[in-house]
């Protein structure tokens, strides 16, 4: 079956040879990762609700991703991991929570790197503005569970039709709202339901103190608009088609995540096992950046645009960025009238006292006790199944 080629042009000037290596690499790896092509030459879809194909597609993505972290995090292993439990040093009855933002340079920022690199999927370092935090049972000095936001895609069809908005007040409100890029639970945590405390905690007090403090009276360097730092929306996506963990996780009598739809199933993971670095170099060698203003000088507008344009000009179709692995995607809003606010409706936030400490209390009795009543799996987990890399001395023969 033909590839996902573009039909080429009689006035076309010939591609330099590099190219066509790295056409095929790209041609072979998607097949390599599962992808098959179908009769336009794009990638076929994949099945919604077949988590385990979905796991297989990531799989090589999380490898590569493994391996680029070993120069700067193995040597740190053996530290980091004695911050996972082992099953026996957790007494749910005695679980105490605490919320602490990771600051650059920290032990907690070597522990969130390597935290997220044990998600079933790739997990995205964030972009632009950054908020980080790491949950710690103050009961035993563990690692609870992590969460991360950064800035939101512009545009997010189910996102953006929740809210209602027109265009101009999207580019002058989306500044308020922020994407968890990674959210959830550790083993052995993970098994007593934390996950759905982790997601809770988006819209706490603390986080959006956080925010405030971080980037209110900050402008934007395109707009020189002045901020005030209200956050009033974070948004998340599942890692695996449709969410057990975010459904039907409410705090006191209300939803706390809102499923709004699904993405379209596009983006580049399939091109982070290692490709991605060399589509890159190719851009920056051969192609025009996308994106250019004087105040913020010139460049690509994302990863994603420089896939795109590479895989034109290695005429390849860019439509294969239509992996069709969709995520489903979810709404938190931190006031009670986010969405009017966020359409310009209203001028400001009616926040509601949500503190982590009275999250985690609504948790406790919901989910974990009567979890870890009913199911003790949690007790057969040890941390040393979760290492990433041998320890030093074994498996260099």
């Amino acid at each position: 079956m033909a590839p996902a080629t573009l039909p080429k042009d009689s006035g076309t000037i010939a591609a330099p040879p590099a190219a066509d290596d790295l056409r095929e690499r790209i041609l072979v790896s998607l097949r390599d990762q599962g992808f098959k092509f179908n009769e336009q030459g794009l990638l076929g879809p994949v099945p919604g609700n077949d988590k385990d194909l979905v796991r297989k597609l990531h799989a090589v993505a999380k490898s590569a991703a493994t391996e680029r972290s070993r120069e700067g995090l193995e040597r740190h292993e053996d530290r980091l991991i004695k911050f996972f439990a082992d099953g026996s040093e957790i007494d749910p009855a005695h679980i105490k929570p605490v919320l602490r933002e990771v600051t650059p340079g920290s032990e907690e920022e070597l522990l969130f790197r390597y935290a997220r690199l044990h998600w079933s999927i790739p997990v995205s370092a964030g972009y632009g503005r950054r908020l980080r935090f790491v949950v710690l049972d103050e009961s035993n000095g563990k690692l609870m569970g992590l969460f991360g936001l950064g800035d939101p895609v512009f545009a997010i069809g189910p996102r953006d039709r929740w809210i209602g908005w027109n265009r101009e007040m999207q580019r002058e409100r989306l500044r308020h709202v922020m994407d968890a890029f990674v959210v959830g639970a550790v083993p052995p945590y993970s098994r007593l339901l934390v996950g759905k405390l982790i997601a809770m905690l988006l819209v706490s007090d603390e986080v959006r103190r956080a925010f405030k403090k971080k980037y209110a009276m900050s402008g934007s360097l395109i707009t020189e608009r002045s901020f005030d730092g209200k956050l009033a929306l974070v948004t998340t996506t599942s890692a695996l088609g449709r969410s057990s963990v975010y459904n039907r996780v409410r705090f006191d009598g209300k939803p706390v995540l809102e499923s709004v739809g699904y993405t379209l199933g596009s983006g580049e993971f399939h091109f982070a096992n290692g490709l991605y670095a060399d589509i890159r170099r190719y851009a920056e060698e051969h192609l025009e950046p996308t994106a250019k203003h004087e105040r913020w000088g010139e460049g690509w507008r994302s990863r994603r645009e420089v896939v795109r344009q590479t895989l034109r000009h290695l005429e390849l179709n860019p439509d294969i960025l239509y992996h069709g692995v969709k995520r489903e995607v979810f709404v938190a809003p931190v006031a009670t009238n986010t969405q009017k606010f966020l359409r310009g409706n209203h001028c400001s936030l009616r926040y509601t006292r949500r503190p982590a400490k009275m999250l985690f209390e609504a948790f406790r009795e919901r989910w974990l006790l009567p979890r870890a009543s009913r199911d003790d799996s949690y007790l057969r987990d040890h941390r040393e199944e979760l290492r990433l890399w041998p320890p030093r001395g074994e498996g260099n023969d």
